[in-house]
């Protein structure tokens, strides 16, 4: 009986961290260091201006580069301790349901994901970046003229057309 309450204790455990994991990339998904200056990058300098725009661009760039690493890096470790937690000798089938569940729910994540930014820069936006979770969605979004009513609500039909989520859970944010 010590054993089960064990199994289970431990993937209550693994389930705990997995989410925190997932919630604390999601959290901080904004707070990704200045990676504006690239070794090795050059560029032409014609005006001021130019340095300014080519600047903002390439960090624009970069954060929903590093957007996307962090994302996947958190998911890469929350699927490898679900398998672990999986691969437990006498694991309780109840736990490997949950185990499997969880494993699904990222997967179909990756792939919500993945379309709804698809769609998004198939509209005309310059990038975008999608994060989910269980209660929302929240989407980052770059474009040149700035996001208006208009774009919100276009990028809201795309996130409601591509999941369950309702207008309420949906955050559309504008990269700056």
């Amino acid at each position: 009986m010590k054993q089960v309450w064990k199994k289970r204790a431990v993937a209550a455990t693994v389930l705990v961290f997995v989410g925190a994991a997932v919630y604390l990339n999601w959290r901080y998904a904004d707070n990704v260091a200045d990676t504006s200056k690239v070794l090795g990058q050059s560029t032409l300098v014609n005006s001021q201006e130019e340095t300014e725009d080519n600047a903002q661009q390439s960090a624009q760039s970069d954060y929903f580069a590093t957007a996307r690493l962090s994302r996947k890096q958190a998911r890469d470790n929350a699927i490898s301790m679900l398998q672990e937690a999986e691969s437990v000798a006498n694991a309780e089938q109840s736990v490997l349901n949950e185990a499997s569940e969880a494993l699904q729910v990222l997967a179909s994540y990756t792939v919500a994901e993945a379309q709804i930014e698809s769609l998004v820069t198939a509209k005309g936006y310059a990038d975008c970046v999608a994060f989910m979770g269980d209660e929302s969605i929240s989407v980052v979004v770059s474009d040149a003229d700035g996001l208006d009513t208009t774009d919100v609500a276009r990028i809201k039909d795309i996130v409601i057309s591509e999941t369950n989520y309702t207008a309420g859970q949906i955050k559309i944010m504008e990269a700056n």
